[in-house]
């Protein structure tokens, strides 16, 4: 049964169709106002045919057997005009292709030859409807859409029943991410036909090698994700908890007053807040550097934490550790003061670190040349000590575990750093003086006579005067008490003269002229900047009237007598 009148496109209708009483012919005819149907608006049906068997001979014509039957002709509305349609080849038959027409006695205005289309198949509803009159008949042979060919009925093979155990594939419903290939399933493919769905659904219902390696290789797949997703969940969890917790939350700490652990931390010079908390929390002793930094701010003493070495104890809280380095018994420190000697430093460095006395002295004159020393040091054969003079003023961390000459290594440096800030070459030109190692002789001589800033600098100038050749008061000779002291290792301001003119060692400048071979103490940075600033008045003498803490300067060598006098009556003499 054919539906009349849809047009180009159009596809036979069928009692199921679901376009069938509202979208169908009727529907479109009313539609169209004015469209008037060849059969005055009813519907029009063919009677059904039998079912035609195909000729398997390849004769190219049917077997209708002893009468060929025909369908009744009907007036084909086509272009205006009504065109009569011939079945049969009868008469002149009308090319919905577009081809030539051909003639009932079987010649052909050209070489090609319509065919019959094939029965319908009986399981189709659709397979026994004629086709619509107007409608294109589908050219199986001379469209792109013919290939292949439908095979004939006889040819065809039974469509497999649906099984319900089969395994849907990515087209039907699964992902092709969890859909895995057959690469694994190696023989089981090899030998199917193409398209031979049946066998590979009949090997993954029954439960074989292919359909366990695909739910294995499923499984994996979802495991790999999960611990993906979940993993990329836990890392947005812990960073964003840090993130809270630095911006908003409070500094992790230790609480109370530590373990009965102890350890020792260097504190820099010049060492702030954060970096005095990265030291500590290196060691264990407080547990953030916020902590520390934020108990340090609360502390009012807190900006008083000087560098050196602590004692401290382990996972303390931050303002226990911040109080117990404000307590000068945690320091474990070597001070080194202006115009203190070596002798005397060394002692201290022994102390601190438990060792035995004079194992610092003894580094000190086998390994002073490893130390960091300047190339100008030492040129003085006669000097008593190599590192004289390089041990910097300042304090040093100096704790137990640590060796004499690491503590030595850390002051020569600073001492080397900044006398090179002070160009000592260039001044000692400046200066008439031979070298840069007698410039910081002249500090130390400085620092060990003089008591205030005003004195260092009257001082200096004393030194410069006296050094000059054309000195007659004291013959070019210093005639310092302080060198004498030092190479006898005490400070006595009563020598007899007797004394003093008979020792001949070279640190003595009452019997020989010029500077002594070398420094006699650590200069600090005023007796420094005295040194190489000094006045210019015409000191040539000075007397510690008070004997103690009270220098005057003179001018002459009267002036000089009167200042003798004055200090006799002071000190008893």
């Amino acid at each position: 049964m054919t539906e009349y009148g849809r047009g180009p496109g159009s596809e036979p209708w069928h009692p199921q169709d679901p376009l069938y009483g509202d979208g169908g012919w009727e529907g479109q005819q009313a539609a169209q106002p004015g469209h008037q149907s060849a059969y005055g608006g009813q519907q029009q049906h063919y009677p059904q045919q039998p079912h035609q068997p195909y000729d398997e001979w390849g004769t190219g014509q049917q077997a209708y057997g002893q009468t060929q039957q025909h369908y009744p002709q009907q007036p084909q509305q086509y272009g205006g005009q009504q065109q009569p349609y011939d079945t049969n080849g009868g008469g002149q038959s009308y090319d919905t292709n577009g081809g030539q027409q051909s003639y009932g006695d079987g010649s052909w205005a050209t070489g090609t030859q319509p065919h019959l289309p094939y029965p319908g198949d009986p399981a189709d509803p659709y397979g026994q409807q004629a086709a619509a009159y107007g409608d294109q008949q589908p050219d199986f042979y001379q469209t792109p859409d013919a290939y292949p060919p439908p095979e004939p009925p006889a040819r065809r093979r039974p469509e497999p029943e649906p099984r319900t155990d089969w395994d849907p594939g990515p087209d039907q419903g699964e992902s092709d991410f969890f859909a895995s290939g057959n690469d694994d399933d190696g023989d089981d493919d090899f030998g199917d036909e193409p398209g031979d769905r049946r066998g590979r659904g009949e090997r993954r219902g029954r439960g074989g090698k292919g359909g366990k390696s695909k739910k294995s290789r499923n499984g994996c797949a979802c495991l790999v994700v999960a611990l993906v997703f979940g993993g990329g969940l836990a890392g947005v969890g812990y960073f964003g908890y840090q993130f809270y917790q630095d911006r908003f939350g409070a500094a992790p700490d230790y609480a109370g007053d530590g373990t009965s652990q102890m350890v020792t931390v260097q504190i820099p010079k010049g060492a702030l807040g954060y970096e005095i908390g990265r030291r500590l929390k290196e060691a264990g002793v407080v547990k953030s550097v916020d902590a520390f930094v934020s108990a340090q701010s609360q502390n009012p003493d807190g900006d008083t934490i000087q560098a050196g070495a602590y004692l401290l104890r382990k996972q303390m809280s931050a303002a226990s550790a911040v109080e117990m380095m404000l307590d000068p018994k945690s320091q474990n420190n070597v001070m080194v003061a202006p115009g203190q000697r070596n002798l005397r430093v060394y002692k201290l460095i022994d102390e601190k670190l438990g060792l035995p006395a004079g194992t610092t002295k003894k580094v000190s004159e086998t390994k002073y040349d490893s130390l960091g020393m300047p190339d100008w040091a030492n040129d003085n054969k006669d000097i008593k000590d190599p590192l004289e003079g390089f041990l910097y003023p300042g304090t040093y961390p100096a704790a137990k575990g640590m060796k004499p000459e690491s503590v030595l290594k850390e002051m020569v440096g600073r001492a080397t750093a900044k006398y090179e800030e002070y160009d000592l070459a260039a001044k000692a030109e400046a200066l008439n003086l031979k070298d840069p190692l007698d410039v910081l002789t002249v500090a130390s001589l400085v620092q060990a006579e003089g008591k205030t800033e005003d004195d260092y600098r009257k001082m200096a100038e004393v030194i410069y005067n006296r050094l000059k050749p054309t000195n007659t008061e004291t013959n070019q000779k210093l005639q310092f008490d302080s060198t004498y002291n030092y190479l006898m290792n005490q400070s006595d301001i009563h020598i007899g003269e007797d004394e003093i003119n008979s020792n001949p060692d070279p640190y003595n400048t009452y019997k020989y002229r010029g500077l002594p071979p070398g420094p006699i103490g650590n200069p600090g940075e005023e007796a420094m900047r005295a040194t190489l600033n000094p006045t210019d008045d015409g000191w040539l003498y000075f007397v510690a009237t008070d004997g103690m803490h009270n220098t005057e300067f003179a001018k002459t060598y009267a002036q000089h007598q009167r200042l003798l006098d004055k200090f006799n009556a002071n000190t008893g003499n």
